[in-house]
């Protein structure tokens, strides 16, 4: 009887190895196409994904421009997705074990710990947003909520800090009992916010007299401006999903086969993000025509119907939709990178915890509101991971030809030791493509070139990494990789 790849982890080294990192086995390989589609539309449904694509029309795009820059967006991430997700499946790994391949299993820790950075800088982010959520829903059952902002510290009124550490010690009770508890959330909350969506659609086609007059809301932008924006705003959603395109096999690594991770996340991300982005857009448009300016936070549009019962169903489902896609992408990367940091004395819910404590400090209050920041900072998010996730492509499906040794990610005389565990050509790839997509922010003269910082950045990661992993010693196709390809 064949052995699952489990069984080919042999004396761990502990420094490198824990249950929460160790290969999934296979009869908790569980997680069909229907979790990865509810999974992807709880990540994709809240409050931050819906400002960034109603900002479209804010910056002066006409609906159709702003919808052709969300499609050509997710058709890039599911490319990148789907790409990324095929070594977690095939072998069960999550992502920081996976990167020892490519830096070697000290130098893994850097980019590791750039990504969980990342998502812990969005999980303030997402944790902000949907804290206007819970001020909403306490506010229409408290009439006195509001007078609490007069008493203002750091920043925020008593009232913001007091629906900030609610929302925050909700992420602490889902994550508390790790990943099972998160894939049963994400089957009922990723649906949830569409019923609000739909019920905003019928009320912006009701305000506008059909749907004709919200698309002929007319633009801004024509010519050099409009596709300076455009691949502005594209790199910016890009860099929304970013830490994703590193992290996917966190959560592919349970999928009962590769057909499933498949069709569950293209059904998940391009088809019902576009079609979120699509009821956000013509929501904009609605307000355009109501309010006479765009409002762009679901919260405040929320607010603006002056009617408890719609604030109050309205802001719950964007409450709980802000949850799923804070938990699933911006606590459970992080839980993983730093109990691989700290494997012997971190596993994954601490790991979550000390993320979500972590996250306090970013203090997103002070600067969220200005949407040329954001969109600056989530394409600068996206040309600093865009070099690691063309060197992690180029690495497995070039330089290793599809195969890793599973046993070499647990050990310090395995494949992936390169120089004292550090592998130098990697580091090498990864500067030159963050310096070649962020340069653009320093010099003047190329700031055209930050416009593409994403695809500049996983384009030069990937070339320099090729180029300079050509000329090593090749690595044979490990036999126990062979022998349990069909495993995947």
């Amino acid at each position: 009887m064949m052995s699952s790849i489990s069984d080919q982890v042999v004396n761990p080294d502990p420094s490198l190895y824990n249950e929460d990192l160790a290969p999934v086995p296979t009869e908790r390989r569980t997680w069909s196409w229907l979790n990865y589609t509810t999974i992807w539309m709880g990540m994709i449904h809240n409050i931050v994904s819906y400002e960034l694509a109603a900002s479209l029309l804010g910056m002066g795009m006409t609906v159709w421009q702003a919808l052709g820059a969300v499609i050509f967006s997710n058709v890039v991430l599911i490319a990148a997705i789907w790409l990324n997700s095929v070594a977690g499946t095939k072998y069960g790994l999550p992502f920081p074990v996976l990167i020892r391949a490519a830096f070697g299993y000290k130098g893994a820790h850097v980019p590791v710990m750039i990504r969980a950075f990342v998502a812990i800088f969005w999980f303030a982010v997402q944790t902000y947003a949907g804290s206007k959520a819970v001020g909403a829903v306490i506010g229409v059952l408290w009439s006195g909520w509001a007078t609490l902002g007069s008493f203002s510290f750091l920043g925020m009124g008593l009232n913001d800090w007091i629906s900030f550490g609610v929302f925050w010690l909700l992420h602490a009770w889902v994550i508390s009992h790790g990943m099972e508890r998160i894939r049963h959330f994400e089957m009922w909350a990723g649906p949830l916010v569409i019923v609000l969506g739909l019920g905003l659609v019928v009320w912006a086609i009701n305000v506008a007299h059909g749907v004709g007059p919200l698309f002929s809301i007319p633009g801004k932008l024509s010519g050099e401006a409009f596709w300076q924006s455009f691949f502005l705003s594209v790199t910016g959603m890009i860099g929304v999903l970013a830490t994703l395109v590193l992290n996917i096999p966190d959560l592919t690594r349970f999928s009962r086969s590769q057909k499933d991770q498949v069709i569950g996340q293209a059904i998940g991300l391009p088809v019902m993000m576009t079609f979120f982005a699509f009821m956000s857009i013509m929501i904009t448009a609605g307000t355009i025509i109501a309010f006479g300016k765009p409002i762009t936070n679901p919260v405040e549009l929320l607010v603006h119907f002056n009617n408890p019962i719609v604030i109050l169903l309205g802001a719950f489902s964007l409450l709980v939709a802000t949850l799923s896609v804070n938990v699933v992408a911006n606590v459970v990367s992080p839980a993983y990178d730093l109990a691989n940091l700290m494997p012997s004395k971190v596993n994954f819910v601490k790991g979550g915890m000390i993320s979500i404590v972590i996250g306090l400090f970013f203090a997103p209050w002070l600067w969220f509101h200005n949407a040329g920041t954001i969109f600056n900072i989530f394409g600068a998010i996206g040309g600093t991971l865009g070099p690691v996730s063309g060197i992690m492509l180029v690495d497995f499906f070039i330089i290793k030809r599809g195969h890793y040794d599973v046993n070499s990610f647990f050990v310090k005389d395995g494949q992936y030791q390169f120089t004292n565990g550090w592998n130098v050509r990697a580091y090498v790839a990864l500067f030159i493509g963050i310096v070649f997509a962020l340069i653009g922010l320093v010099v003047p003269s190329l700031h055209d070139l930050y416009t593409y910082n994403w695809f500049v950045g996983i384009f030069v990661g990937a070339l320099v990494y090729f180029l300079l992993m050509r000329s090593a010693v090749s690595q044979p196709i490990p036999a126990i990789a062979k022998e349990h390809a069909s495993l995947e």
